[in-house]
C-alpha cells in the first residue's frame, strides 16, 4: 500500500494555539481546512474516505479536545469524514459543538444526526465534506424493546457528487447488542436506506459496526456490499481498529458496491497522536468511482436540504461554525 500524504500545513506557520491539543513536543497545533482532493484519473474518480469513532472527543488520556481530533483527519487528507459519537451542547463536554468545530477547522461542511436528544444536548453522528452533497435521509434504526434504555442508533445518508456522479454514502453507528445489530442492518439494507429505489450508483456504508467478520450482522452486509479491507486481501492482511492503544477487533468498516466502485488503498494510522484522541483508530480508504452516471440537478448540490423523515437532524455551513 502506497504511504498516505503528508500532512497539511497546520496552521499559518504553524502557529501554538492556547486552547489546541499538544504534538509529541509540547507544541499546540491546529488543522487548517483541507482541499477535496478528489480528481479524475486514467481509471475513475478518486475518492478518499475516513471513518472514526472519536469517544465525544475524549482520548485515552482522559482528555476532551476536538482540536486534536481534527488534526488526526488532516493529516489523512480525506474527502469525506464519517464520524460517530459527537457530542453538541452537553454539559458533560464543555457545552461545545463538537460537529461544528471539528468541520470548521477543516473547513468543511457537516451534516449531523443526533440519534439522542435531552433537554437540548444532542448526541449522535456527521458527515463532513467540501464536496457539494445533499442530505437524503436521516433516522433512528430499530431497537429491540428490552434495550429502549440503551444507546439509541442512527444513520445519516449524504448523496456527494465526485465530478458528476452521486455517491451515496450512509453513516452509522450499531448497537452493542447482536440481535439489535441484525435488525438494524437489515433496516439499513432495506427498502428505507440502501435498498430504495431512489439509491443508484456507487453506494457506500461505513462507520462503527460494534460487529467483527465472523459476527451475523457482518456475514448479512457482505452479502450485499463488500468489505474495503476484505477487497485488498491477501495482497494486504485486514487491519484492526479497536482499541486505539492496542487494537485488536475490527469493529470499524467501510463496504462498497464492487460494481461500482474500487478500492485502491486501505490504511490505518497509528501514530502517538492516534492512539491518544481517541479510543479507536481512523480507518481510511482510497477509492475509485467507476459509475458514469451523471448527476441531474439539482439532486446534489451545495446546499442543505431538509431529511425526508421526521427524523432529528441537524446540518448547518461548518464555515460559519465554532466551537
Amino acid at each position: 500500500m502506497t504511504e498516505l500524504p503528508r500532512p497539511v500545513p497546520v496552521g499559518p506557520a504553524q502557529t501554538p494555539r492556547p486552547d489546541g491539543p499538544e504534538a509529541p513536543d509540547g507544541r499546540a497545533f491546529d488543522a487548517a481546512p483541507t482541499t477535496p482532493r478528489t480528481r479524475r484519473g486514467s481509471n475513475g474518480r478518486k475518492l478518499r474516505l475516513l471513518t472514526y469513532n472519536v469517544h465525544r472527543c475524549q482520548g485515552t488520556d482522559r482528555r476532551l479536545s476536538p482540536a486534536r481530533i481534527a488534526e488526526v483527519i488532516a493529516r489523512c487528507r480525506p474527502d469525506v469524514v464519517a464520524l460517530q459519537e459527537l457530542d453538541i451542547g452537553r454539559a458533560r463536554t464543555r457545552w461545545v459543538d463538537q460537529a461544528g468545530s471539528i468541520a470548521h477547522r477543516l473547513g468543511m461542511d457537516v451534516h449531523f444526526h443526533p440519534a439522542l436528544q435531552s433537554d437540548g444536548e444532542l448526541y449522535g453522528d456527521a458527515i463532513l465534506t467540501a464536496l457539494p452533497a445533499r442530505l437524503v435521509k436521516a433516522g433512528l434504526l430499530p431497537a429491540l424493546a428490552v434495550a429502549r434504555r440503551l444507546e439509541p442508533r442512527g444513520a445519516l445518508w449524504v448523496a456527494v457528487e465526485v465530478e458528476g456522479v452521486a455517491v451515496q454514502i450512509v453513516n452509522t453507528h450499531l448497537s452493542l447488542i447482536g440481535r439489535e445489530r441484525v435488525r438494524q442492518v437489515a433496516a439499513l439494507l432495506g427498502p428505507e436506506w440502501l435498498g430504495r429505489s431512489d439509491c443508484l450508483g456507487p453506494k457506500i456504508l461505513l462507520g462503527d459496526f460494534n460487529a467483527v467478520p465472523r459476527s451475523t450482522a457482518y456475514q448479512a452486509i457482505t452479502h450485499t456490499l463488500a468489505d474495503a479491507q476484505r477487497l485488498l486481501a491477501p495482497a494486504r492482511r485486514p487491519i484492526p481498529t479497536f482499541p486505539a492503544r492496542l487494537p485488536t477487533l475490527r469493529l470499524d468498516h467501510v463496504f462498497v458496491s464492487q460494481d461500482s466502485v474500487r478500492v485502491t488503498a486501505v490504511e490505518v494510522p497509528r501514530s502517538l497522536l492516534t492512539r491518544v484522541a481517541s479510543d479507536h483508530l481512523p480507518l481510511v480508504v482510497d477509492l475509485e468511482i467507476l459509475a458514469e452516471r451523471v448527476v441531474d440537478e439539482p439532486s446534489v448540490t451545495g446546499s442543505r436540504a431538509e431529511p425526508t423523515e421526521p427524523a432529528p437532524c441537524v446540518a448547518r455551513d461548518a464555515t460559519a461554525t465554532r466551537g
